[in-house]
């Protein structure tokens, strides 16, 4: 489930696949004047450190995200 979200706007994702990631972290771009980045979920972890790690891997800074914890829609 955590690699189909990748890529994703969280606000599409099903109320499935939602509860089932409700309580992770996501990572999204921050936006910036420079850049309007697209909405995607660019990394998933049980933690923000997990996700860092996961944003590292894929070459990206991951300075340049704002991190938040899905809810469940229910």
């Amino acid at each position: 489930m955590t690699a189909e979200a990748i890529g994703r706007n969280p606000d599409d994702l099903s109320l499935e696949e939602r509860a089932e990631l409700a309580g992770k972290w996501i990572a999204l771009e921050i936006y910036t004047p420079d850049a309007l980045p697209l909405r995607r979920i660019e990394a998933i972890g049980d933690s923000v450190a997990e996700c860092v790690r996961v944003l590292k891997r894929r070459g990206l800074d991951p300075m340049k995200f704002e991190y938040s914890r899905l809810k469940s829609a229910y």
